[in-house]
C-alpha cells in the first residue's frame, strides 16, 4: 500500500470521528462529559463496549498468539461470563444505588479517605499502562505503513496517534465516546470478517472448507488440564472471571459507560448482551488466527515477524489493497475504541477523586489541562514500553493487570463481603505490599510450590494478599 493511500484512509476515518464529536458535543455541559446526562441507550453502550473490551490488543495479538498457545485464551474468555454475572448482580446495583460518577467513591463510604485515594491511584496506574500498551500497537502499524516511508521517528507516530484522540474527546467526553465506540466496534468486526473473506477467496475455500480447517487444526486446541501449566483450564477460567470483574466492574473506564444508561435495568441488559456477543467476537478473532497460519503454510511464507506482527504483515503485503485498507481501519478503530474512553476515564477519576472537584460545576480549563496531562503521560509510557518490551502485548496487558488490579479486587471484596471496620490510614501500605509479595511468590513458585507456574491467576494471589492484610487492620466497631 502506498503511504498516500494509508494517509487518505486514516484522514478520512478521523474526519468521520470529528464529525461525530462535533454533533455529540453540541450543548454539552459538565454532566455530559462525565455521565452523558445518563441518557445513553443500553444497546448502543453494549455494542460500543465490545470494541473497548477487545481493543487493538485483541485485534492484533490474539490472532498471532494462536501460534504460541492455540486457543487456550478461550478458556479465559469463558471465565468472563462468570465475571460479568457478578458485575450485573453485585456491582451495578451498588453503583446505581449510590448514584456514583467515580466508582471509587464507594471506597470512601466503606473504609475512609485513604482507601478511596488508594483505589483511585491503582486505577490511574492500571489504565495509563493499559491504554499505553494498546496504543503502542496502532502506533507501530502506522509507523510501518506510513511514517517509515518518510523516515519519521516512532515518537512522532505516537504523538500524532494520541493528539488525534485528544482532539475528539476533550470537549464531549463520555457522551461523544458512547457514539464513536459504536462506529469503531463496527469497523473492527467488519475488518476481521473481510479479512477472513479475502483468505477464503485467495485460497478458493468455501465456508464449509474454512470451518473444517479450523476444526481440524492443532492450533484450535482449547483445553489444557495439566495443573502445573500456566494455561491450565481452571487457572485460566477463574483468572478470566476475576479479570472481567476488575478490568470491567472495578474499572472507571468501563463502568463510566455503563453508568450512562438510563436505569439499572438498562445497565444490566447492556452487560448481559455485551457478554454474549463478546464470546462470539473472540471466537471470530481466534478463527482468524488459525486461518492466518494456514495461509502462511499454503503460500510457504517465510515469517520473521513476532506473533503481534503476523496479521499486520499479511494484511499489508498479501491481502491486496482492500485487505490493507480494512486492516488499517480495523486496527485504528480497535485501538482508539479503548484508548479514547480510557483517556476520558482517567480525566474523570483524577478530576473528581484527587482534585475533589464537583462534576456538576465543571471547570473546563482545569479539566482540559488534566486531559492534556494524561495524554502526555501515556505518550511517555508508550516510548518506554517500545524500548523494553519483548513479549506479545496481550500477555503484557494481563500480566501488568495482575499486579495493578489486585489491590482493587481485595479492597472491593473485603468491603462487599465483610462488615468489619479497618484502620483506614494503613490501607495504602497493605495495597502497596501485596503486589510486591505477589511478584516474589511468582519468581520462586517453581521451587516453593513443587514446579507450579503462575499464569494470569496472579491477580487472585494479589487480591487474596490484600484481603488478608485488611483482616489484620480490623478494629473494634
Amino acid at each position: 500500500m502506498s503511504p498516500i493511500l494509508v494517509f487518505s484512509v486514516i484522514a478520512g476515518y478521523f474526519m468521520v470521528l470529528m464529525t461525530i464529536a462535533h454533533f455529540t458535543s453540541k450543548n454539552s455541559d459538565a454532566e455530559s462529559f462525565f455521565t452523558a446526562n445518563r441518557q445513553s441507550p443500553w444497546y448502543l453502550v453494549a455494542f460500543g463496549m465490545i470494541g473497548a473490551s477487545l481493543s487493538g490488543v485483541t485485534f492484533i495479538s490474539v490472532p498471532g498468539e494462536v501460534g504460541n498457545s492455540q486457543w487456550a485464551y478461550f478458556q479465559m474468555v469463558l471465565g468472563y461470563l462468570l465475571g460479568y454475572f457478578v458485575i450485573a448482580q453485585v456491582l451495578l446495583p451498588l453503583y446505581y444505588k449510590m448514584n456514583l460518577i467515580s466508582i471509587y467513591q464507594y471506597l470512601e463510604s466503606r473504609f475512609g479517605r485513604s482507601a478511596y485515594k488508594t483505589g483511585a491511584f491503582f486505577f490511574l496506574i492500571s489504565r495509563v499502562i493499559g491504554a499505553a500498551f494498546r496504543l503502542f500497537l496502532v502506533a507501530t502499524v502506522l509507523q510501518i505503513a506510513f511514517f517509515d516511508s518518510f523516515n519519521i521517528p516512532f515518537s512522532v507516530s505516537v504523538f500524532v496517534t494520541i493528539a488525534l484522540i485528544w482532539l475528539y474527546t476533550f470537549k464531549g467526553g463520555i457522551k461523544t465516546i458512547v457514539w464513536t465506540d459504536t462506529l469503531q466496534t463496527l469497523f473492527m468486526l467488519l475488518a476481521v470478517g473481510i479479512s477472513i473473506y479475502i483468505i477464503s477467496s485467495q485460497l478458493n475455500l468455501t465456508f464449509s472448507d474454512l470451518s473444517g480447517i479450523i476444526r481440524s487444526s492443532e492450533l484450535s486446541d482449547v483445553f489444557i488440564w495439566d495443573w502445573q501449566a500456566p494455561r491450565n483450564f481452571f487457572k485460566q477460567f477463574f483468572a478470566g472471571a476475576f479479570i472481567a470483574i476488575v478490568m470491567t466492574g472495578l474499572d472507571q473506564d468501563m463502568m463510566q459507560k455503563n453508568l450512562t444508561c438510563r436505569s439499572l435495568s438498562d445497565a444490566k441488559k447492556n452487560v448481559f448482551w455485551f457478554s454474549i456477543v463478546l464470546i462470539f467476537a473472540n471466537l471470530l478473532f481466534l478463527s482468524l488466527g488459525v486461518l492466518l497460519y494456514h495461509f502462511v503454510d499454503v503460500h510457504q511464507i517465510d515469517l520473521t515477524q513476532t506473533t503481534d506482527g503476523l496479521y499486520p504483515y499479511l494484511a499489508m503485503n498479501h491481502f491486496g489493497v482492500l485487505g490493507g485498507v480494512v486492516f488499517l481501519l480495523g486496527v485504528t478503530a480497535a485501538a482508539y475504541s479503548s484508548a479514547d474512553s480510557a483517556l476520558t476515564a482517567l480525566t474523570t477519576s483524577f478530576y473528581i477523586d484527587f482534585l475533589d472537584e464537583d462534576p456538576g460545576k465543571s471547570n473546563q480549563q482545569k479539566r482540559t489541562l488534566v486531559h492534556l496531562g494524561f495524554s502526555v503521560l501515556i505518550f511517555l509510557v508508550i516510548i518506554i514500553f517500545e524500548a523494553i518490551n519483548n513479549d506479545s502485548v496481550i500477555n503484557s496487558v494481563f500480566r501488568v493487570a495482575g499486579y495493578t488490579y489486585g489491590p482493587l479486587l481485595g479492597l472491593y471484596t473485603f468491603g462487599l463481603f465483610s462488615t468489619r471496620k479497618v484502620h483506614d490510614r494503613w490501607i495504602p501500605l497493605i495495597c502497596l505490599t501485596a503486589p510486591f509479595l505477589t511478584y516474589v511468590i511468582n519468581e520462586y513458585s517453581v521451587e516453593w510450590l513443587g514446579g507450579y507456574k503462575f499464569g494470569f491467576e496472579l491477580l487472585l494471589v494479589n487480591g487474596l494478599l490484600t484481603f488478608t492484610g485488611l483482616l489484620f487492620l480490623t478494629k473494634k466497631s
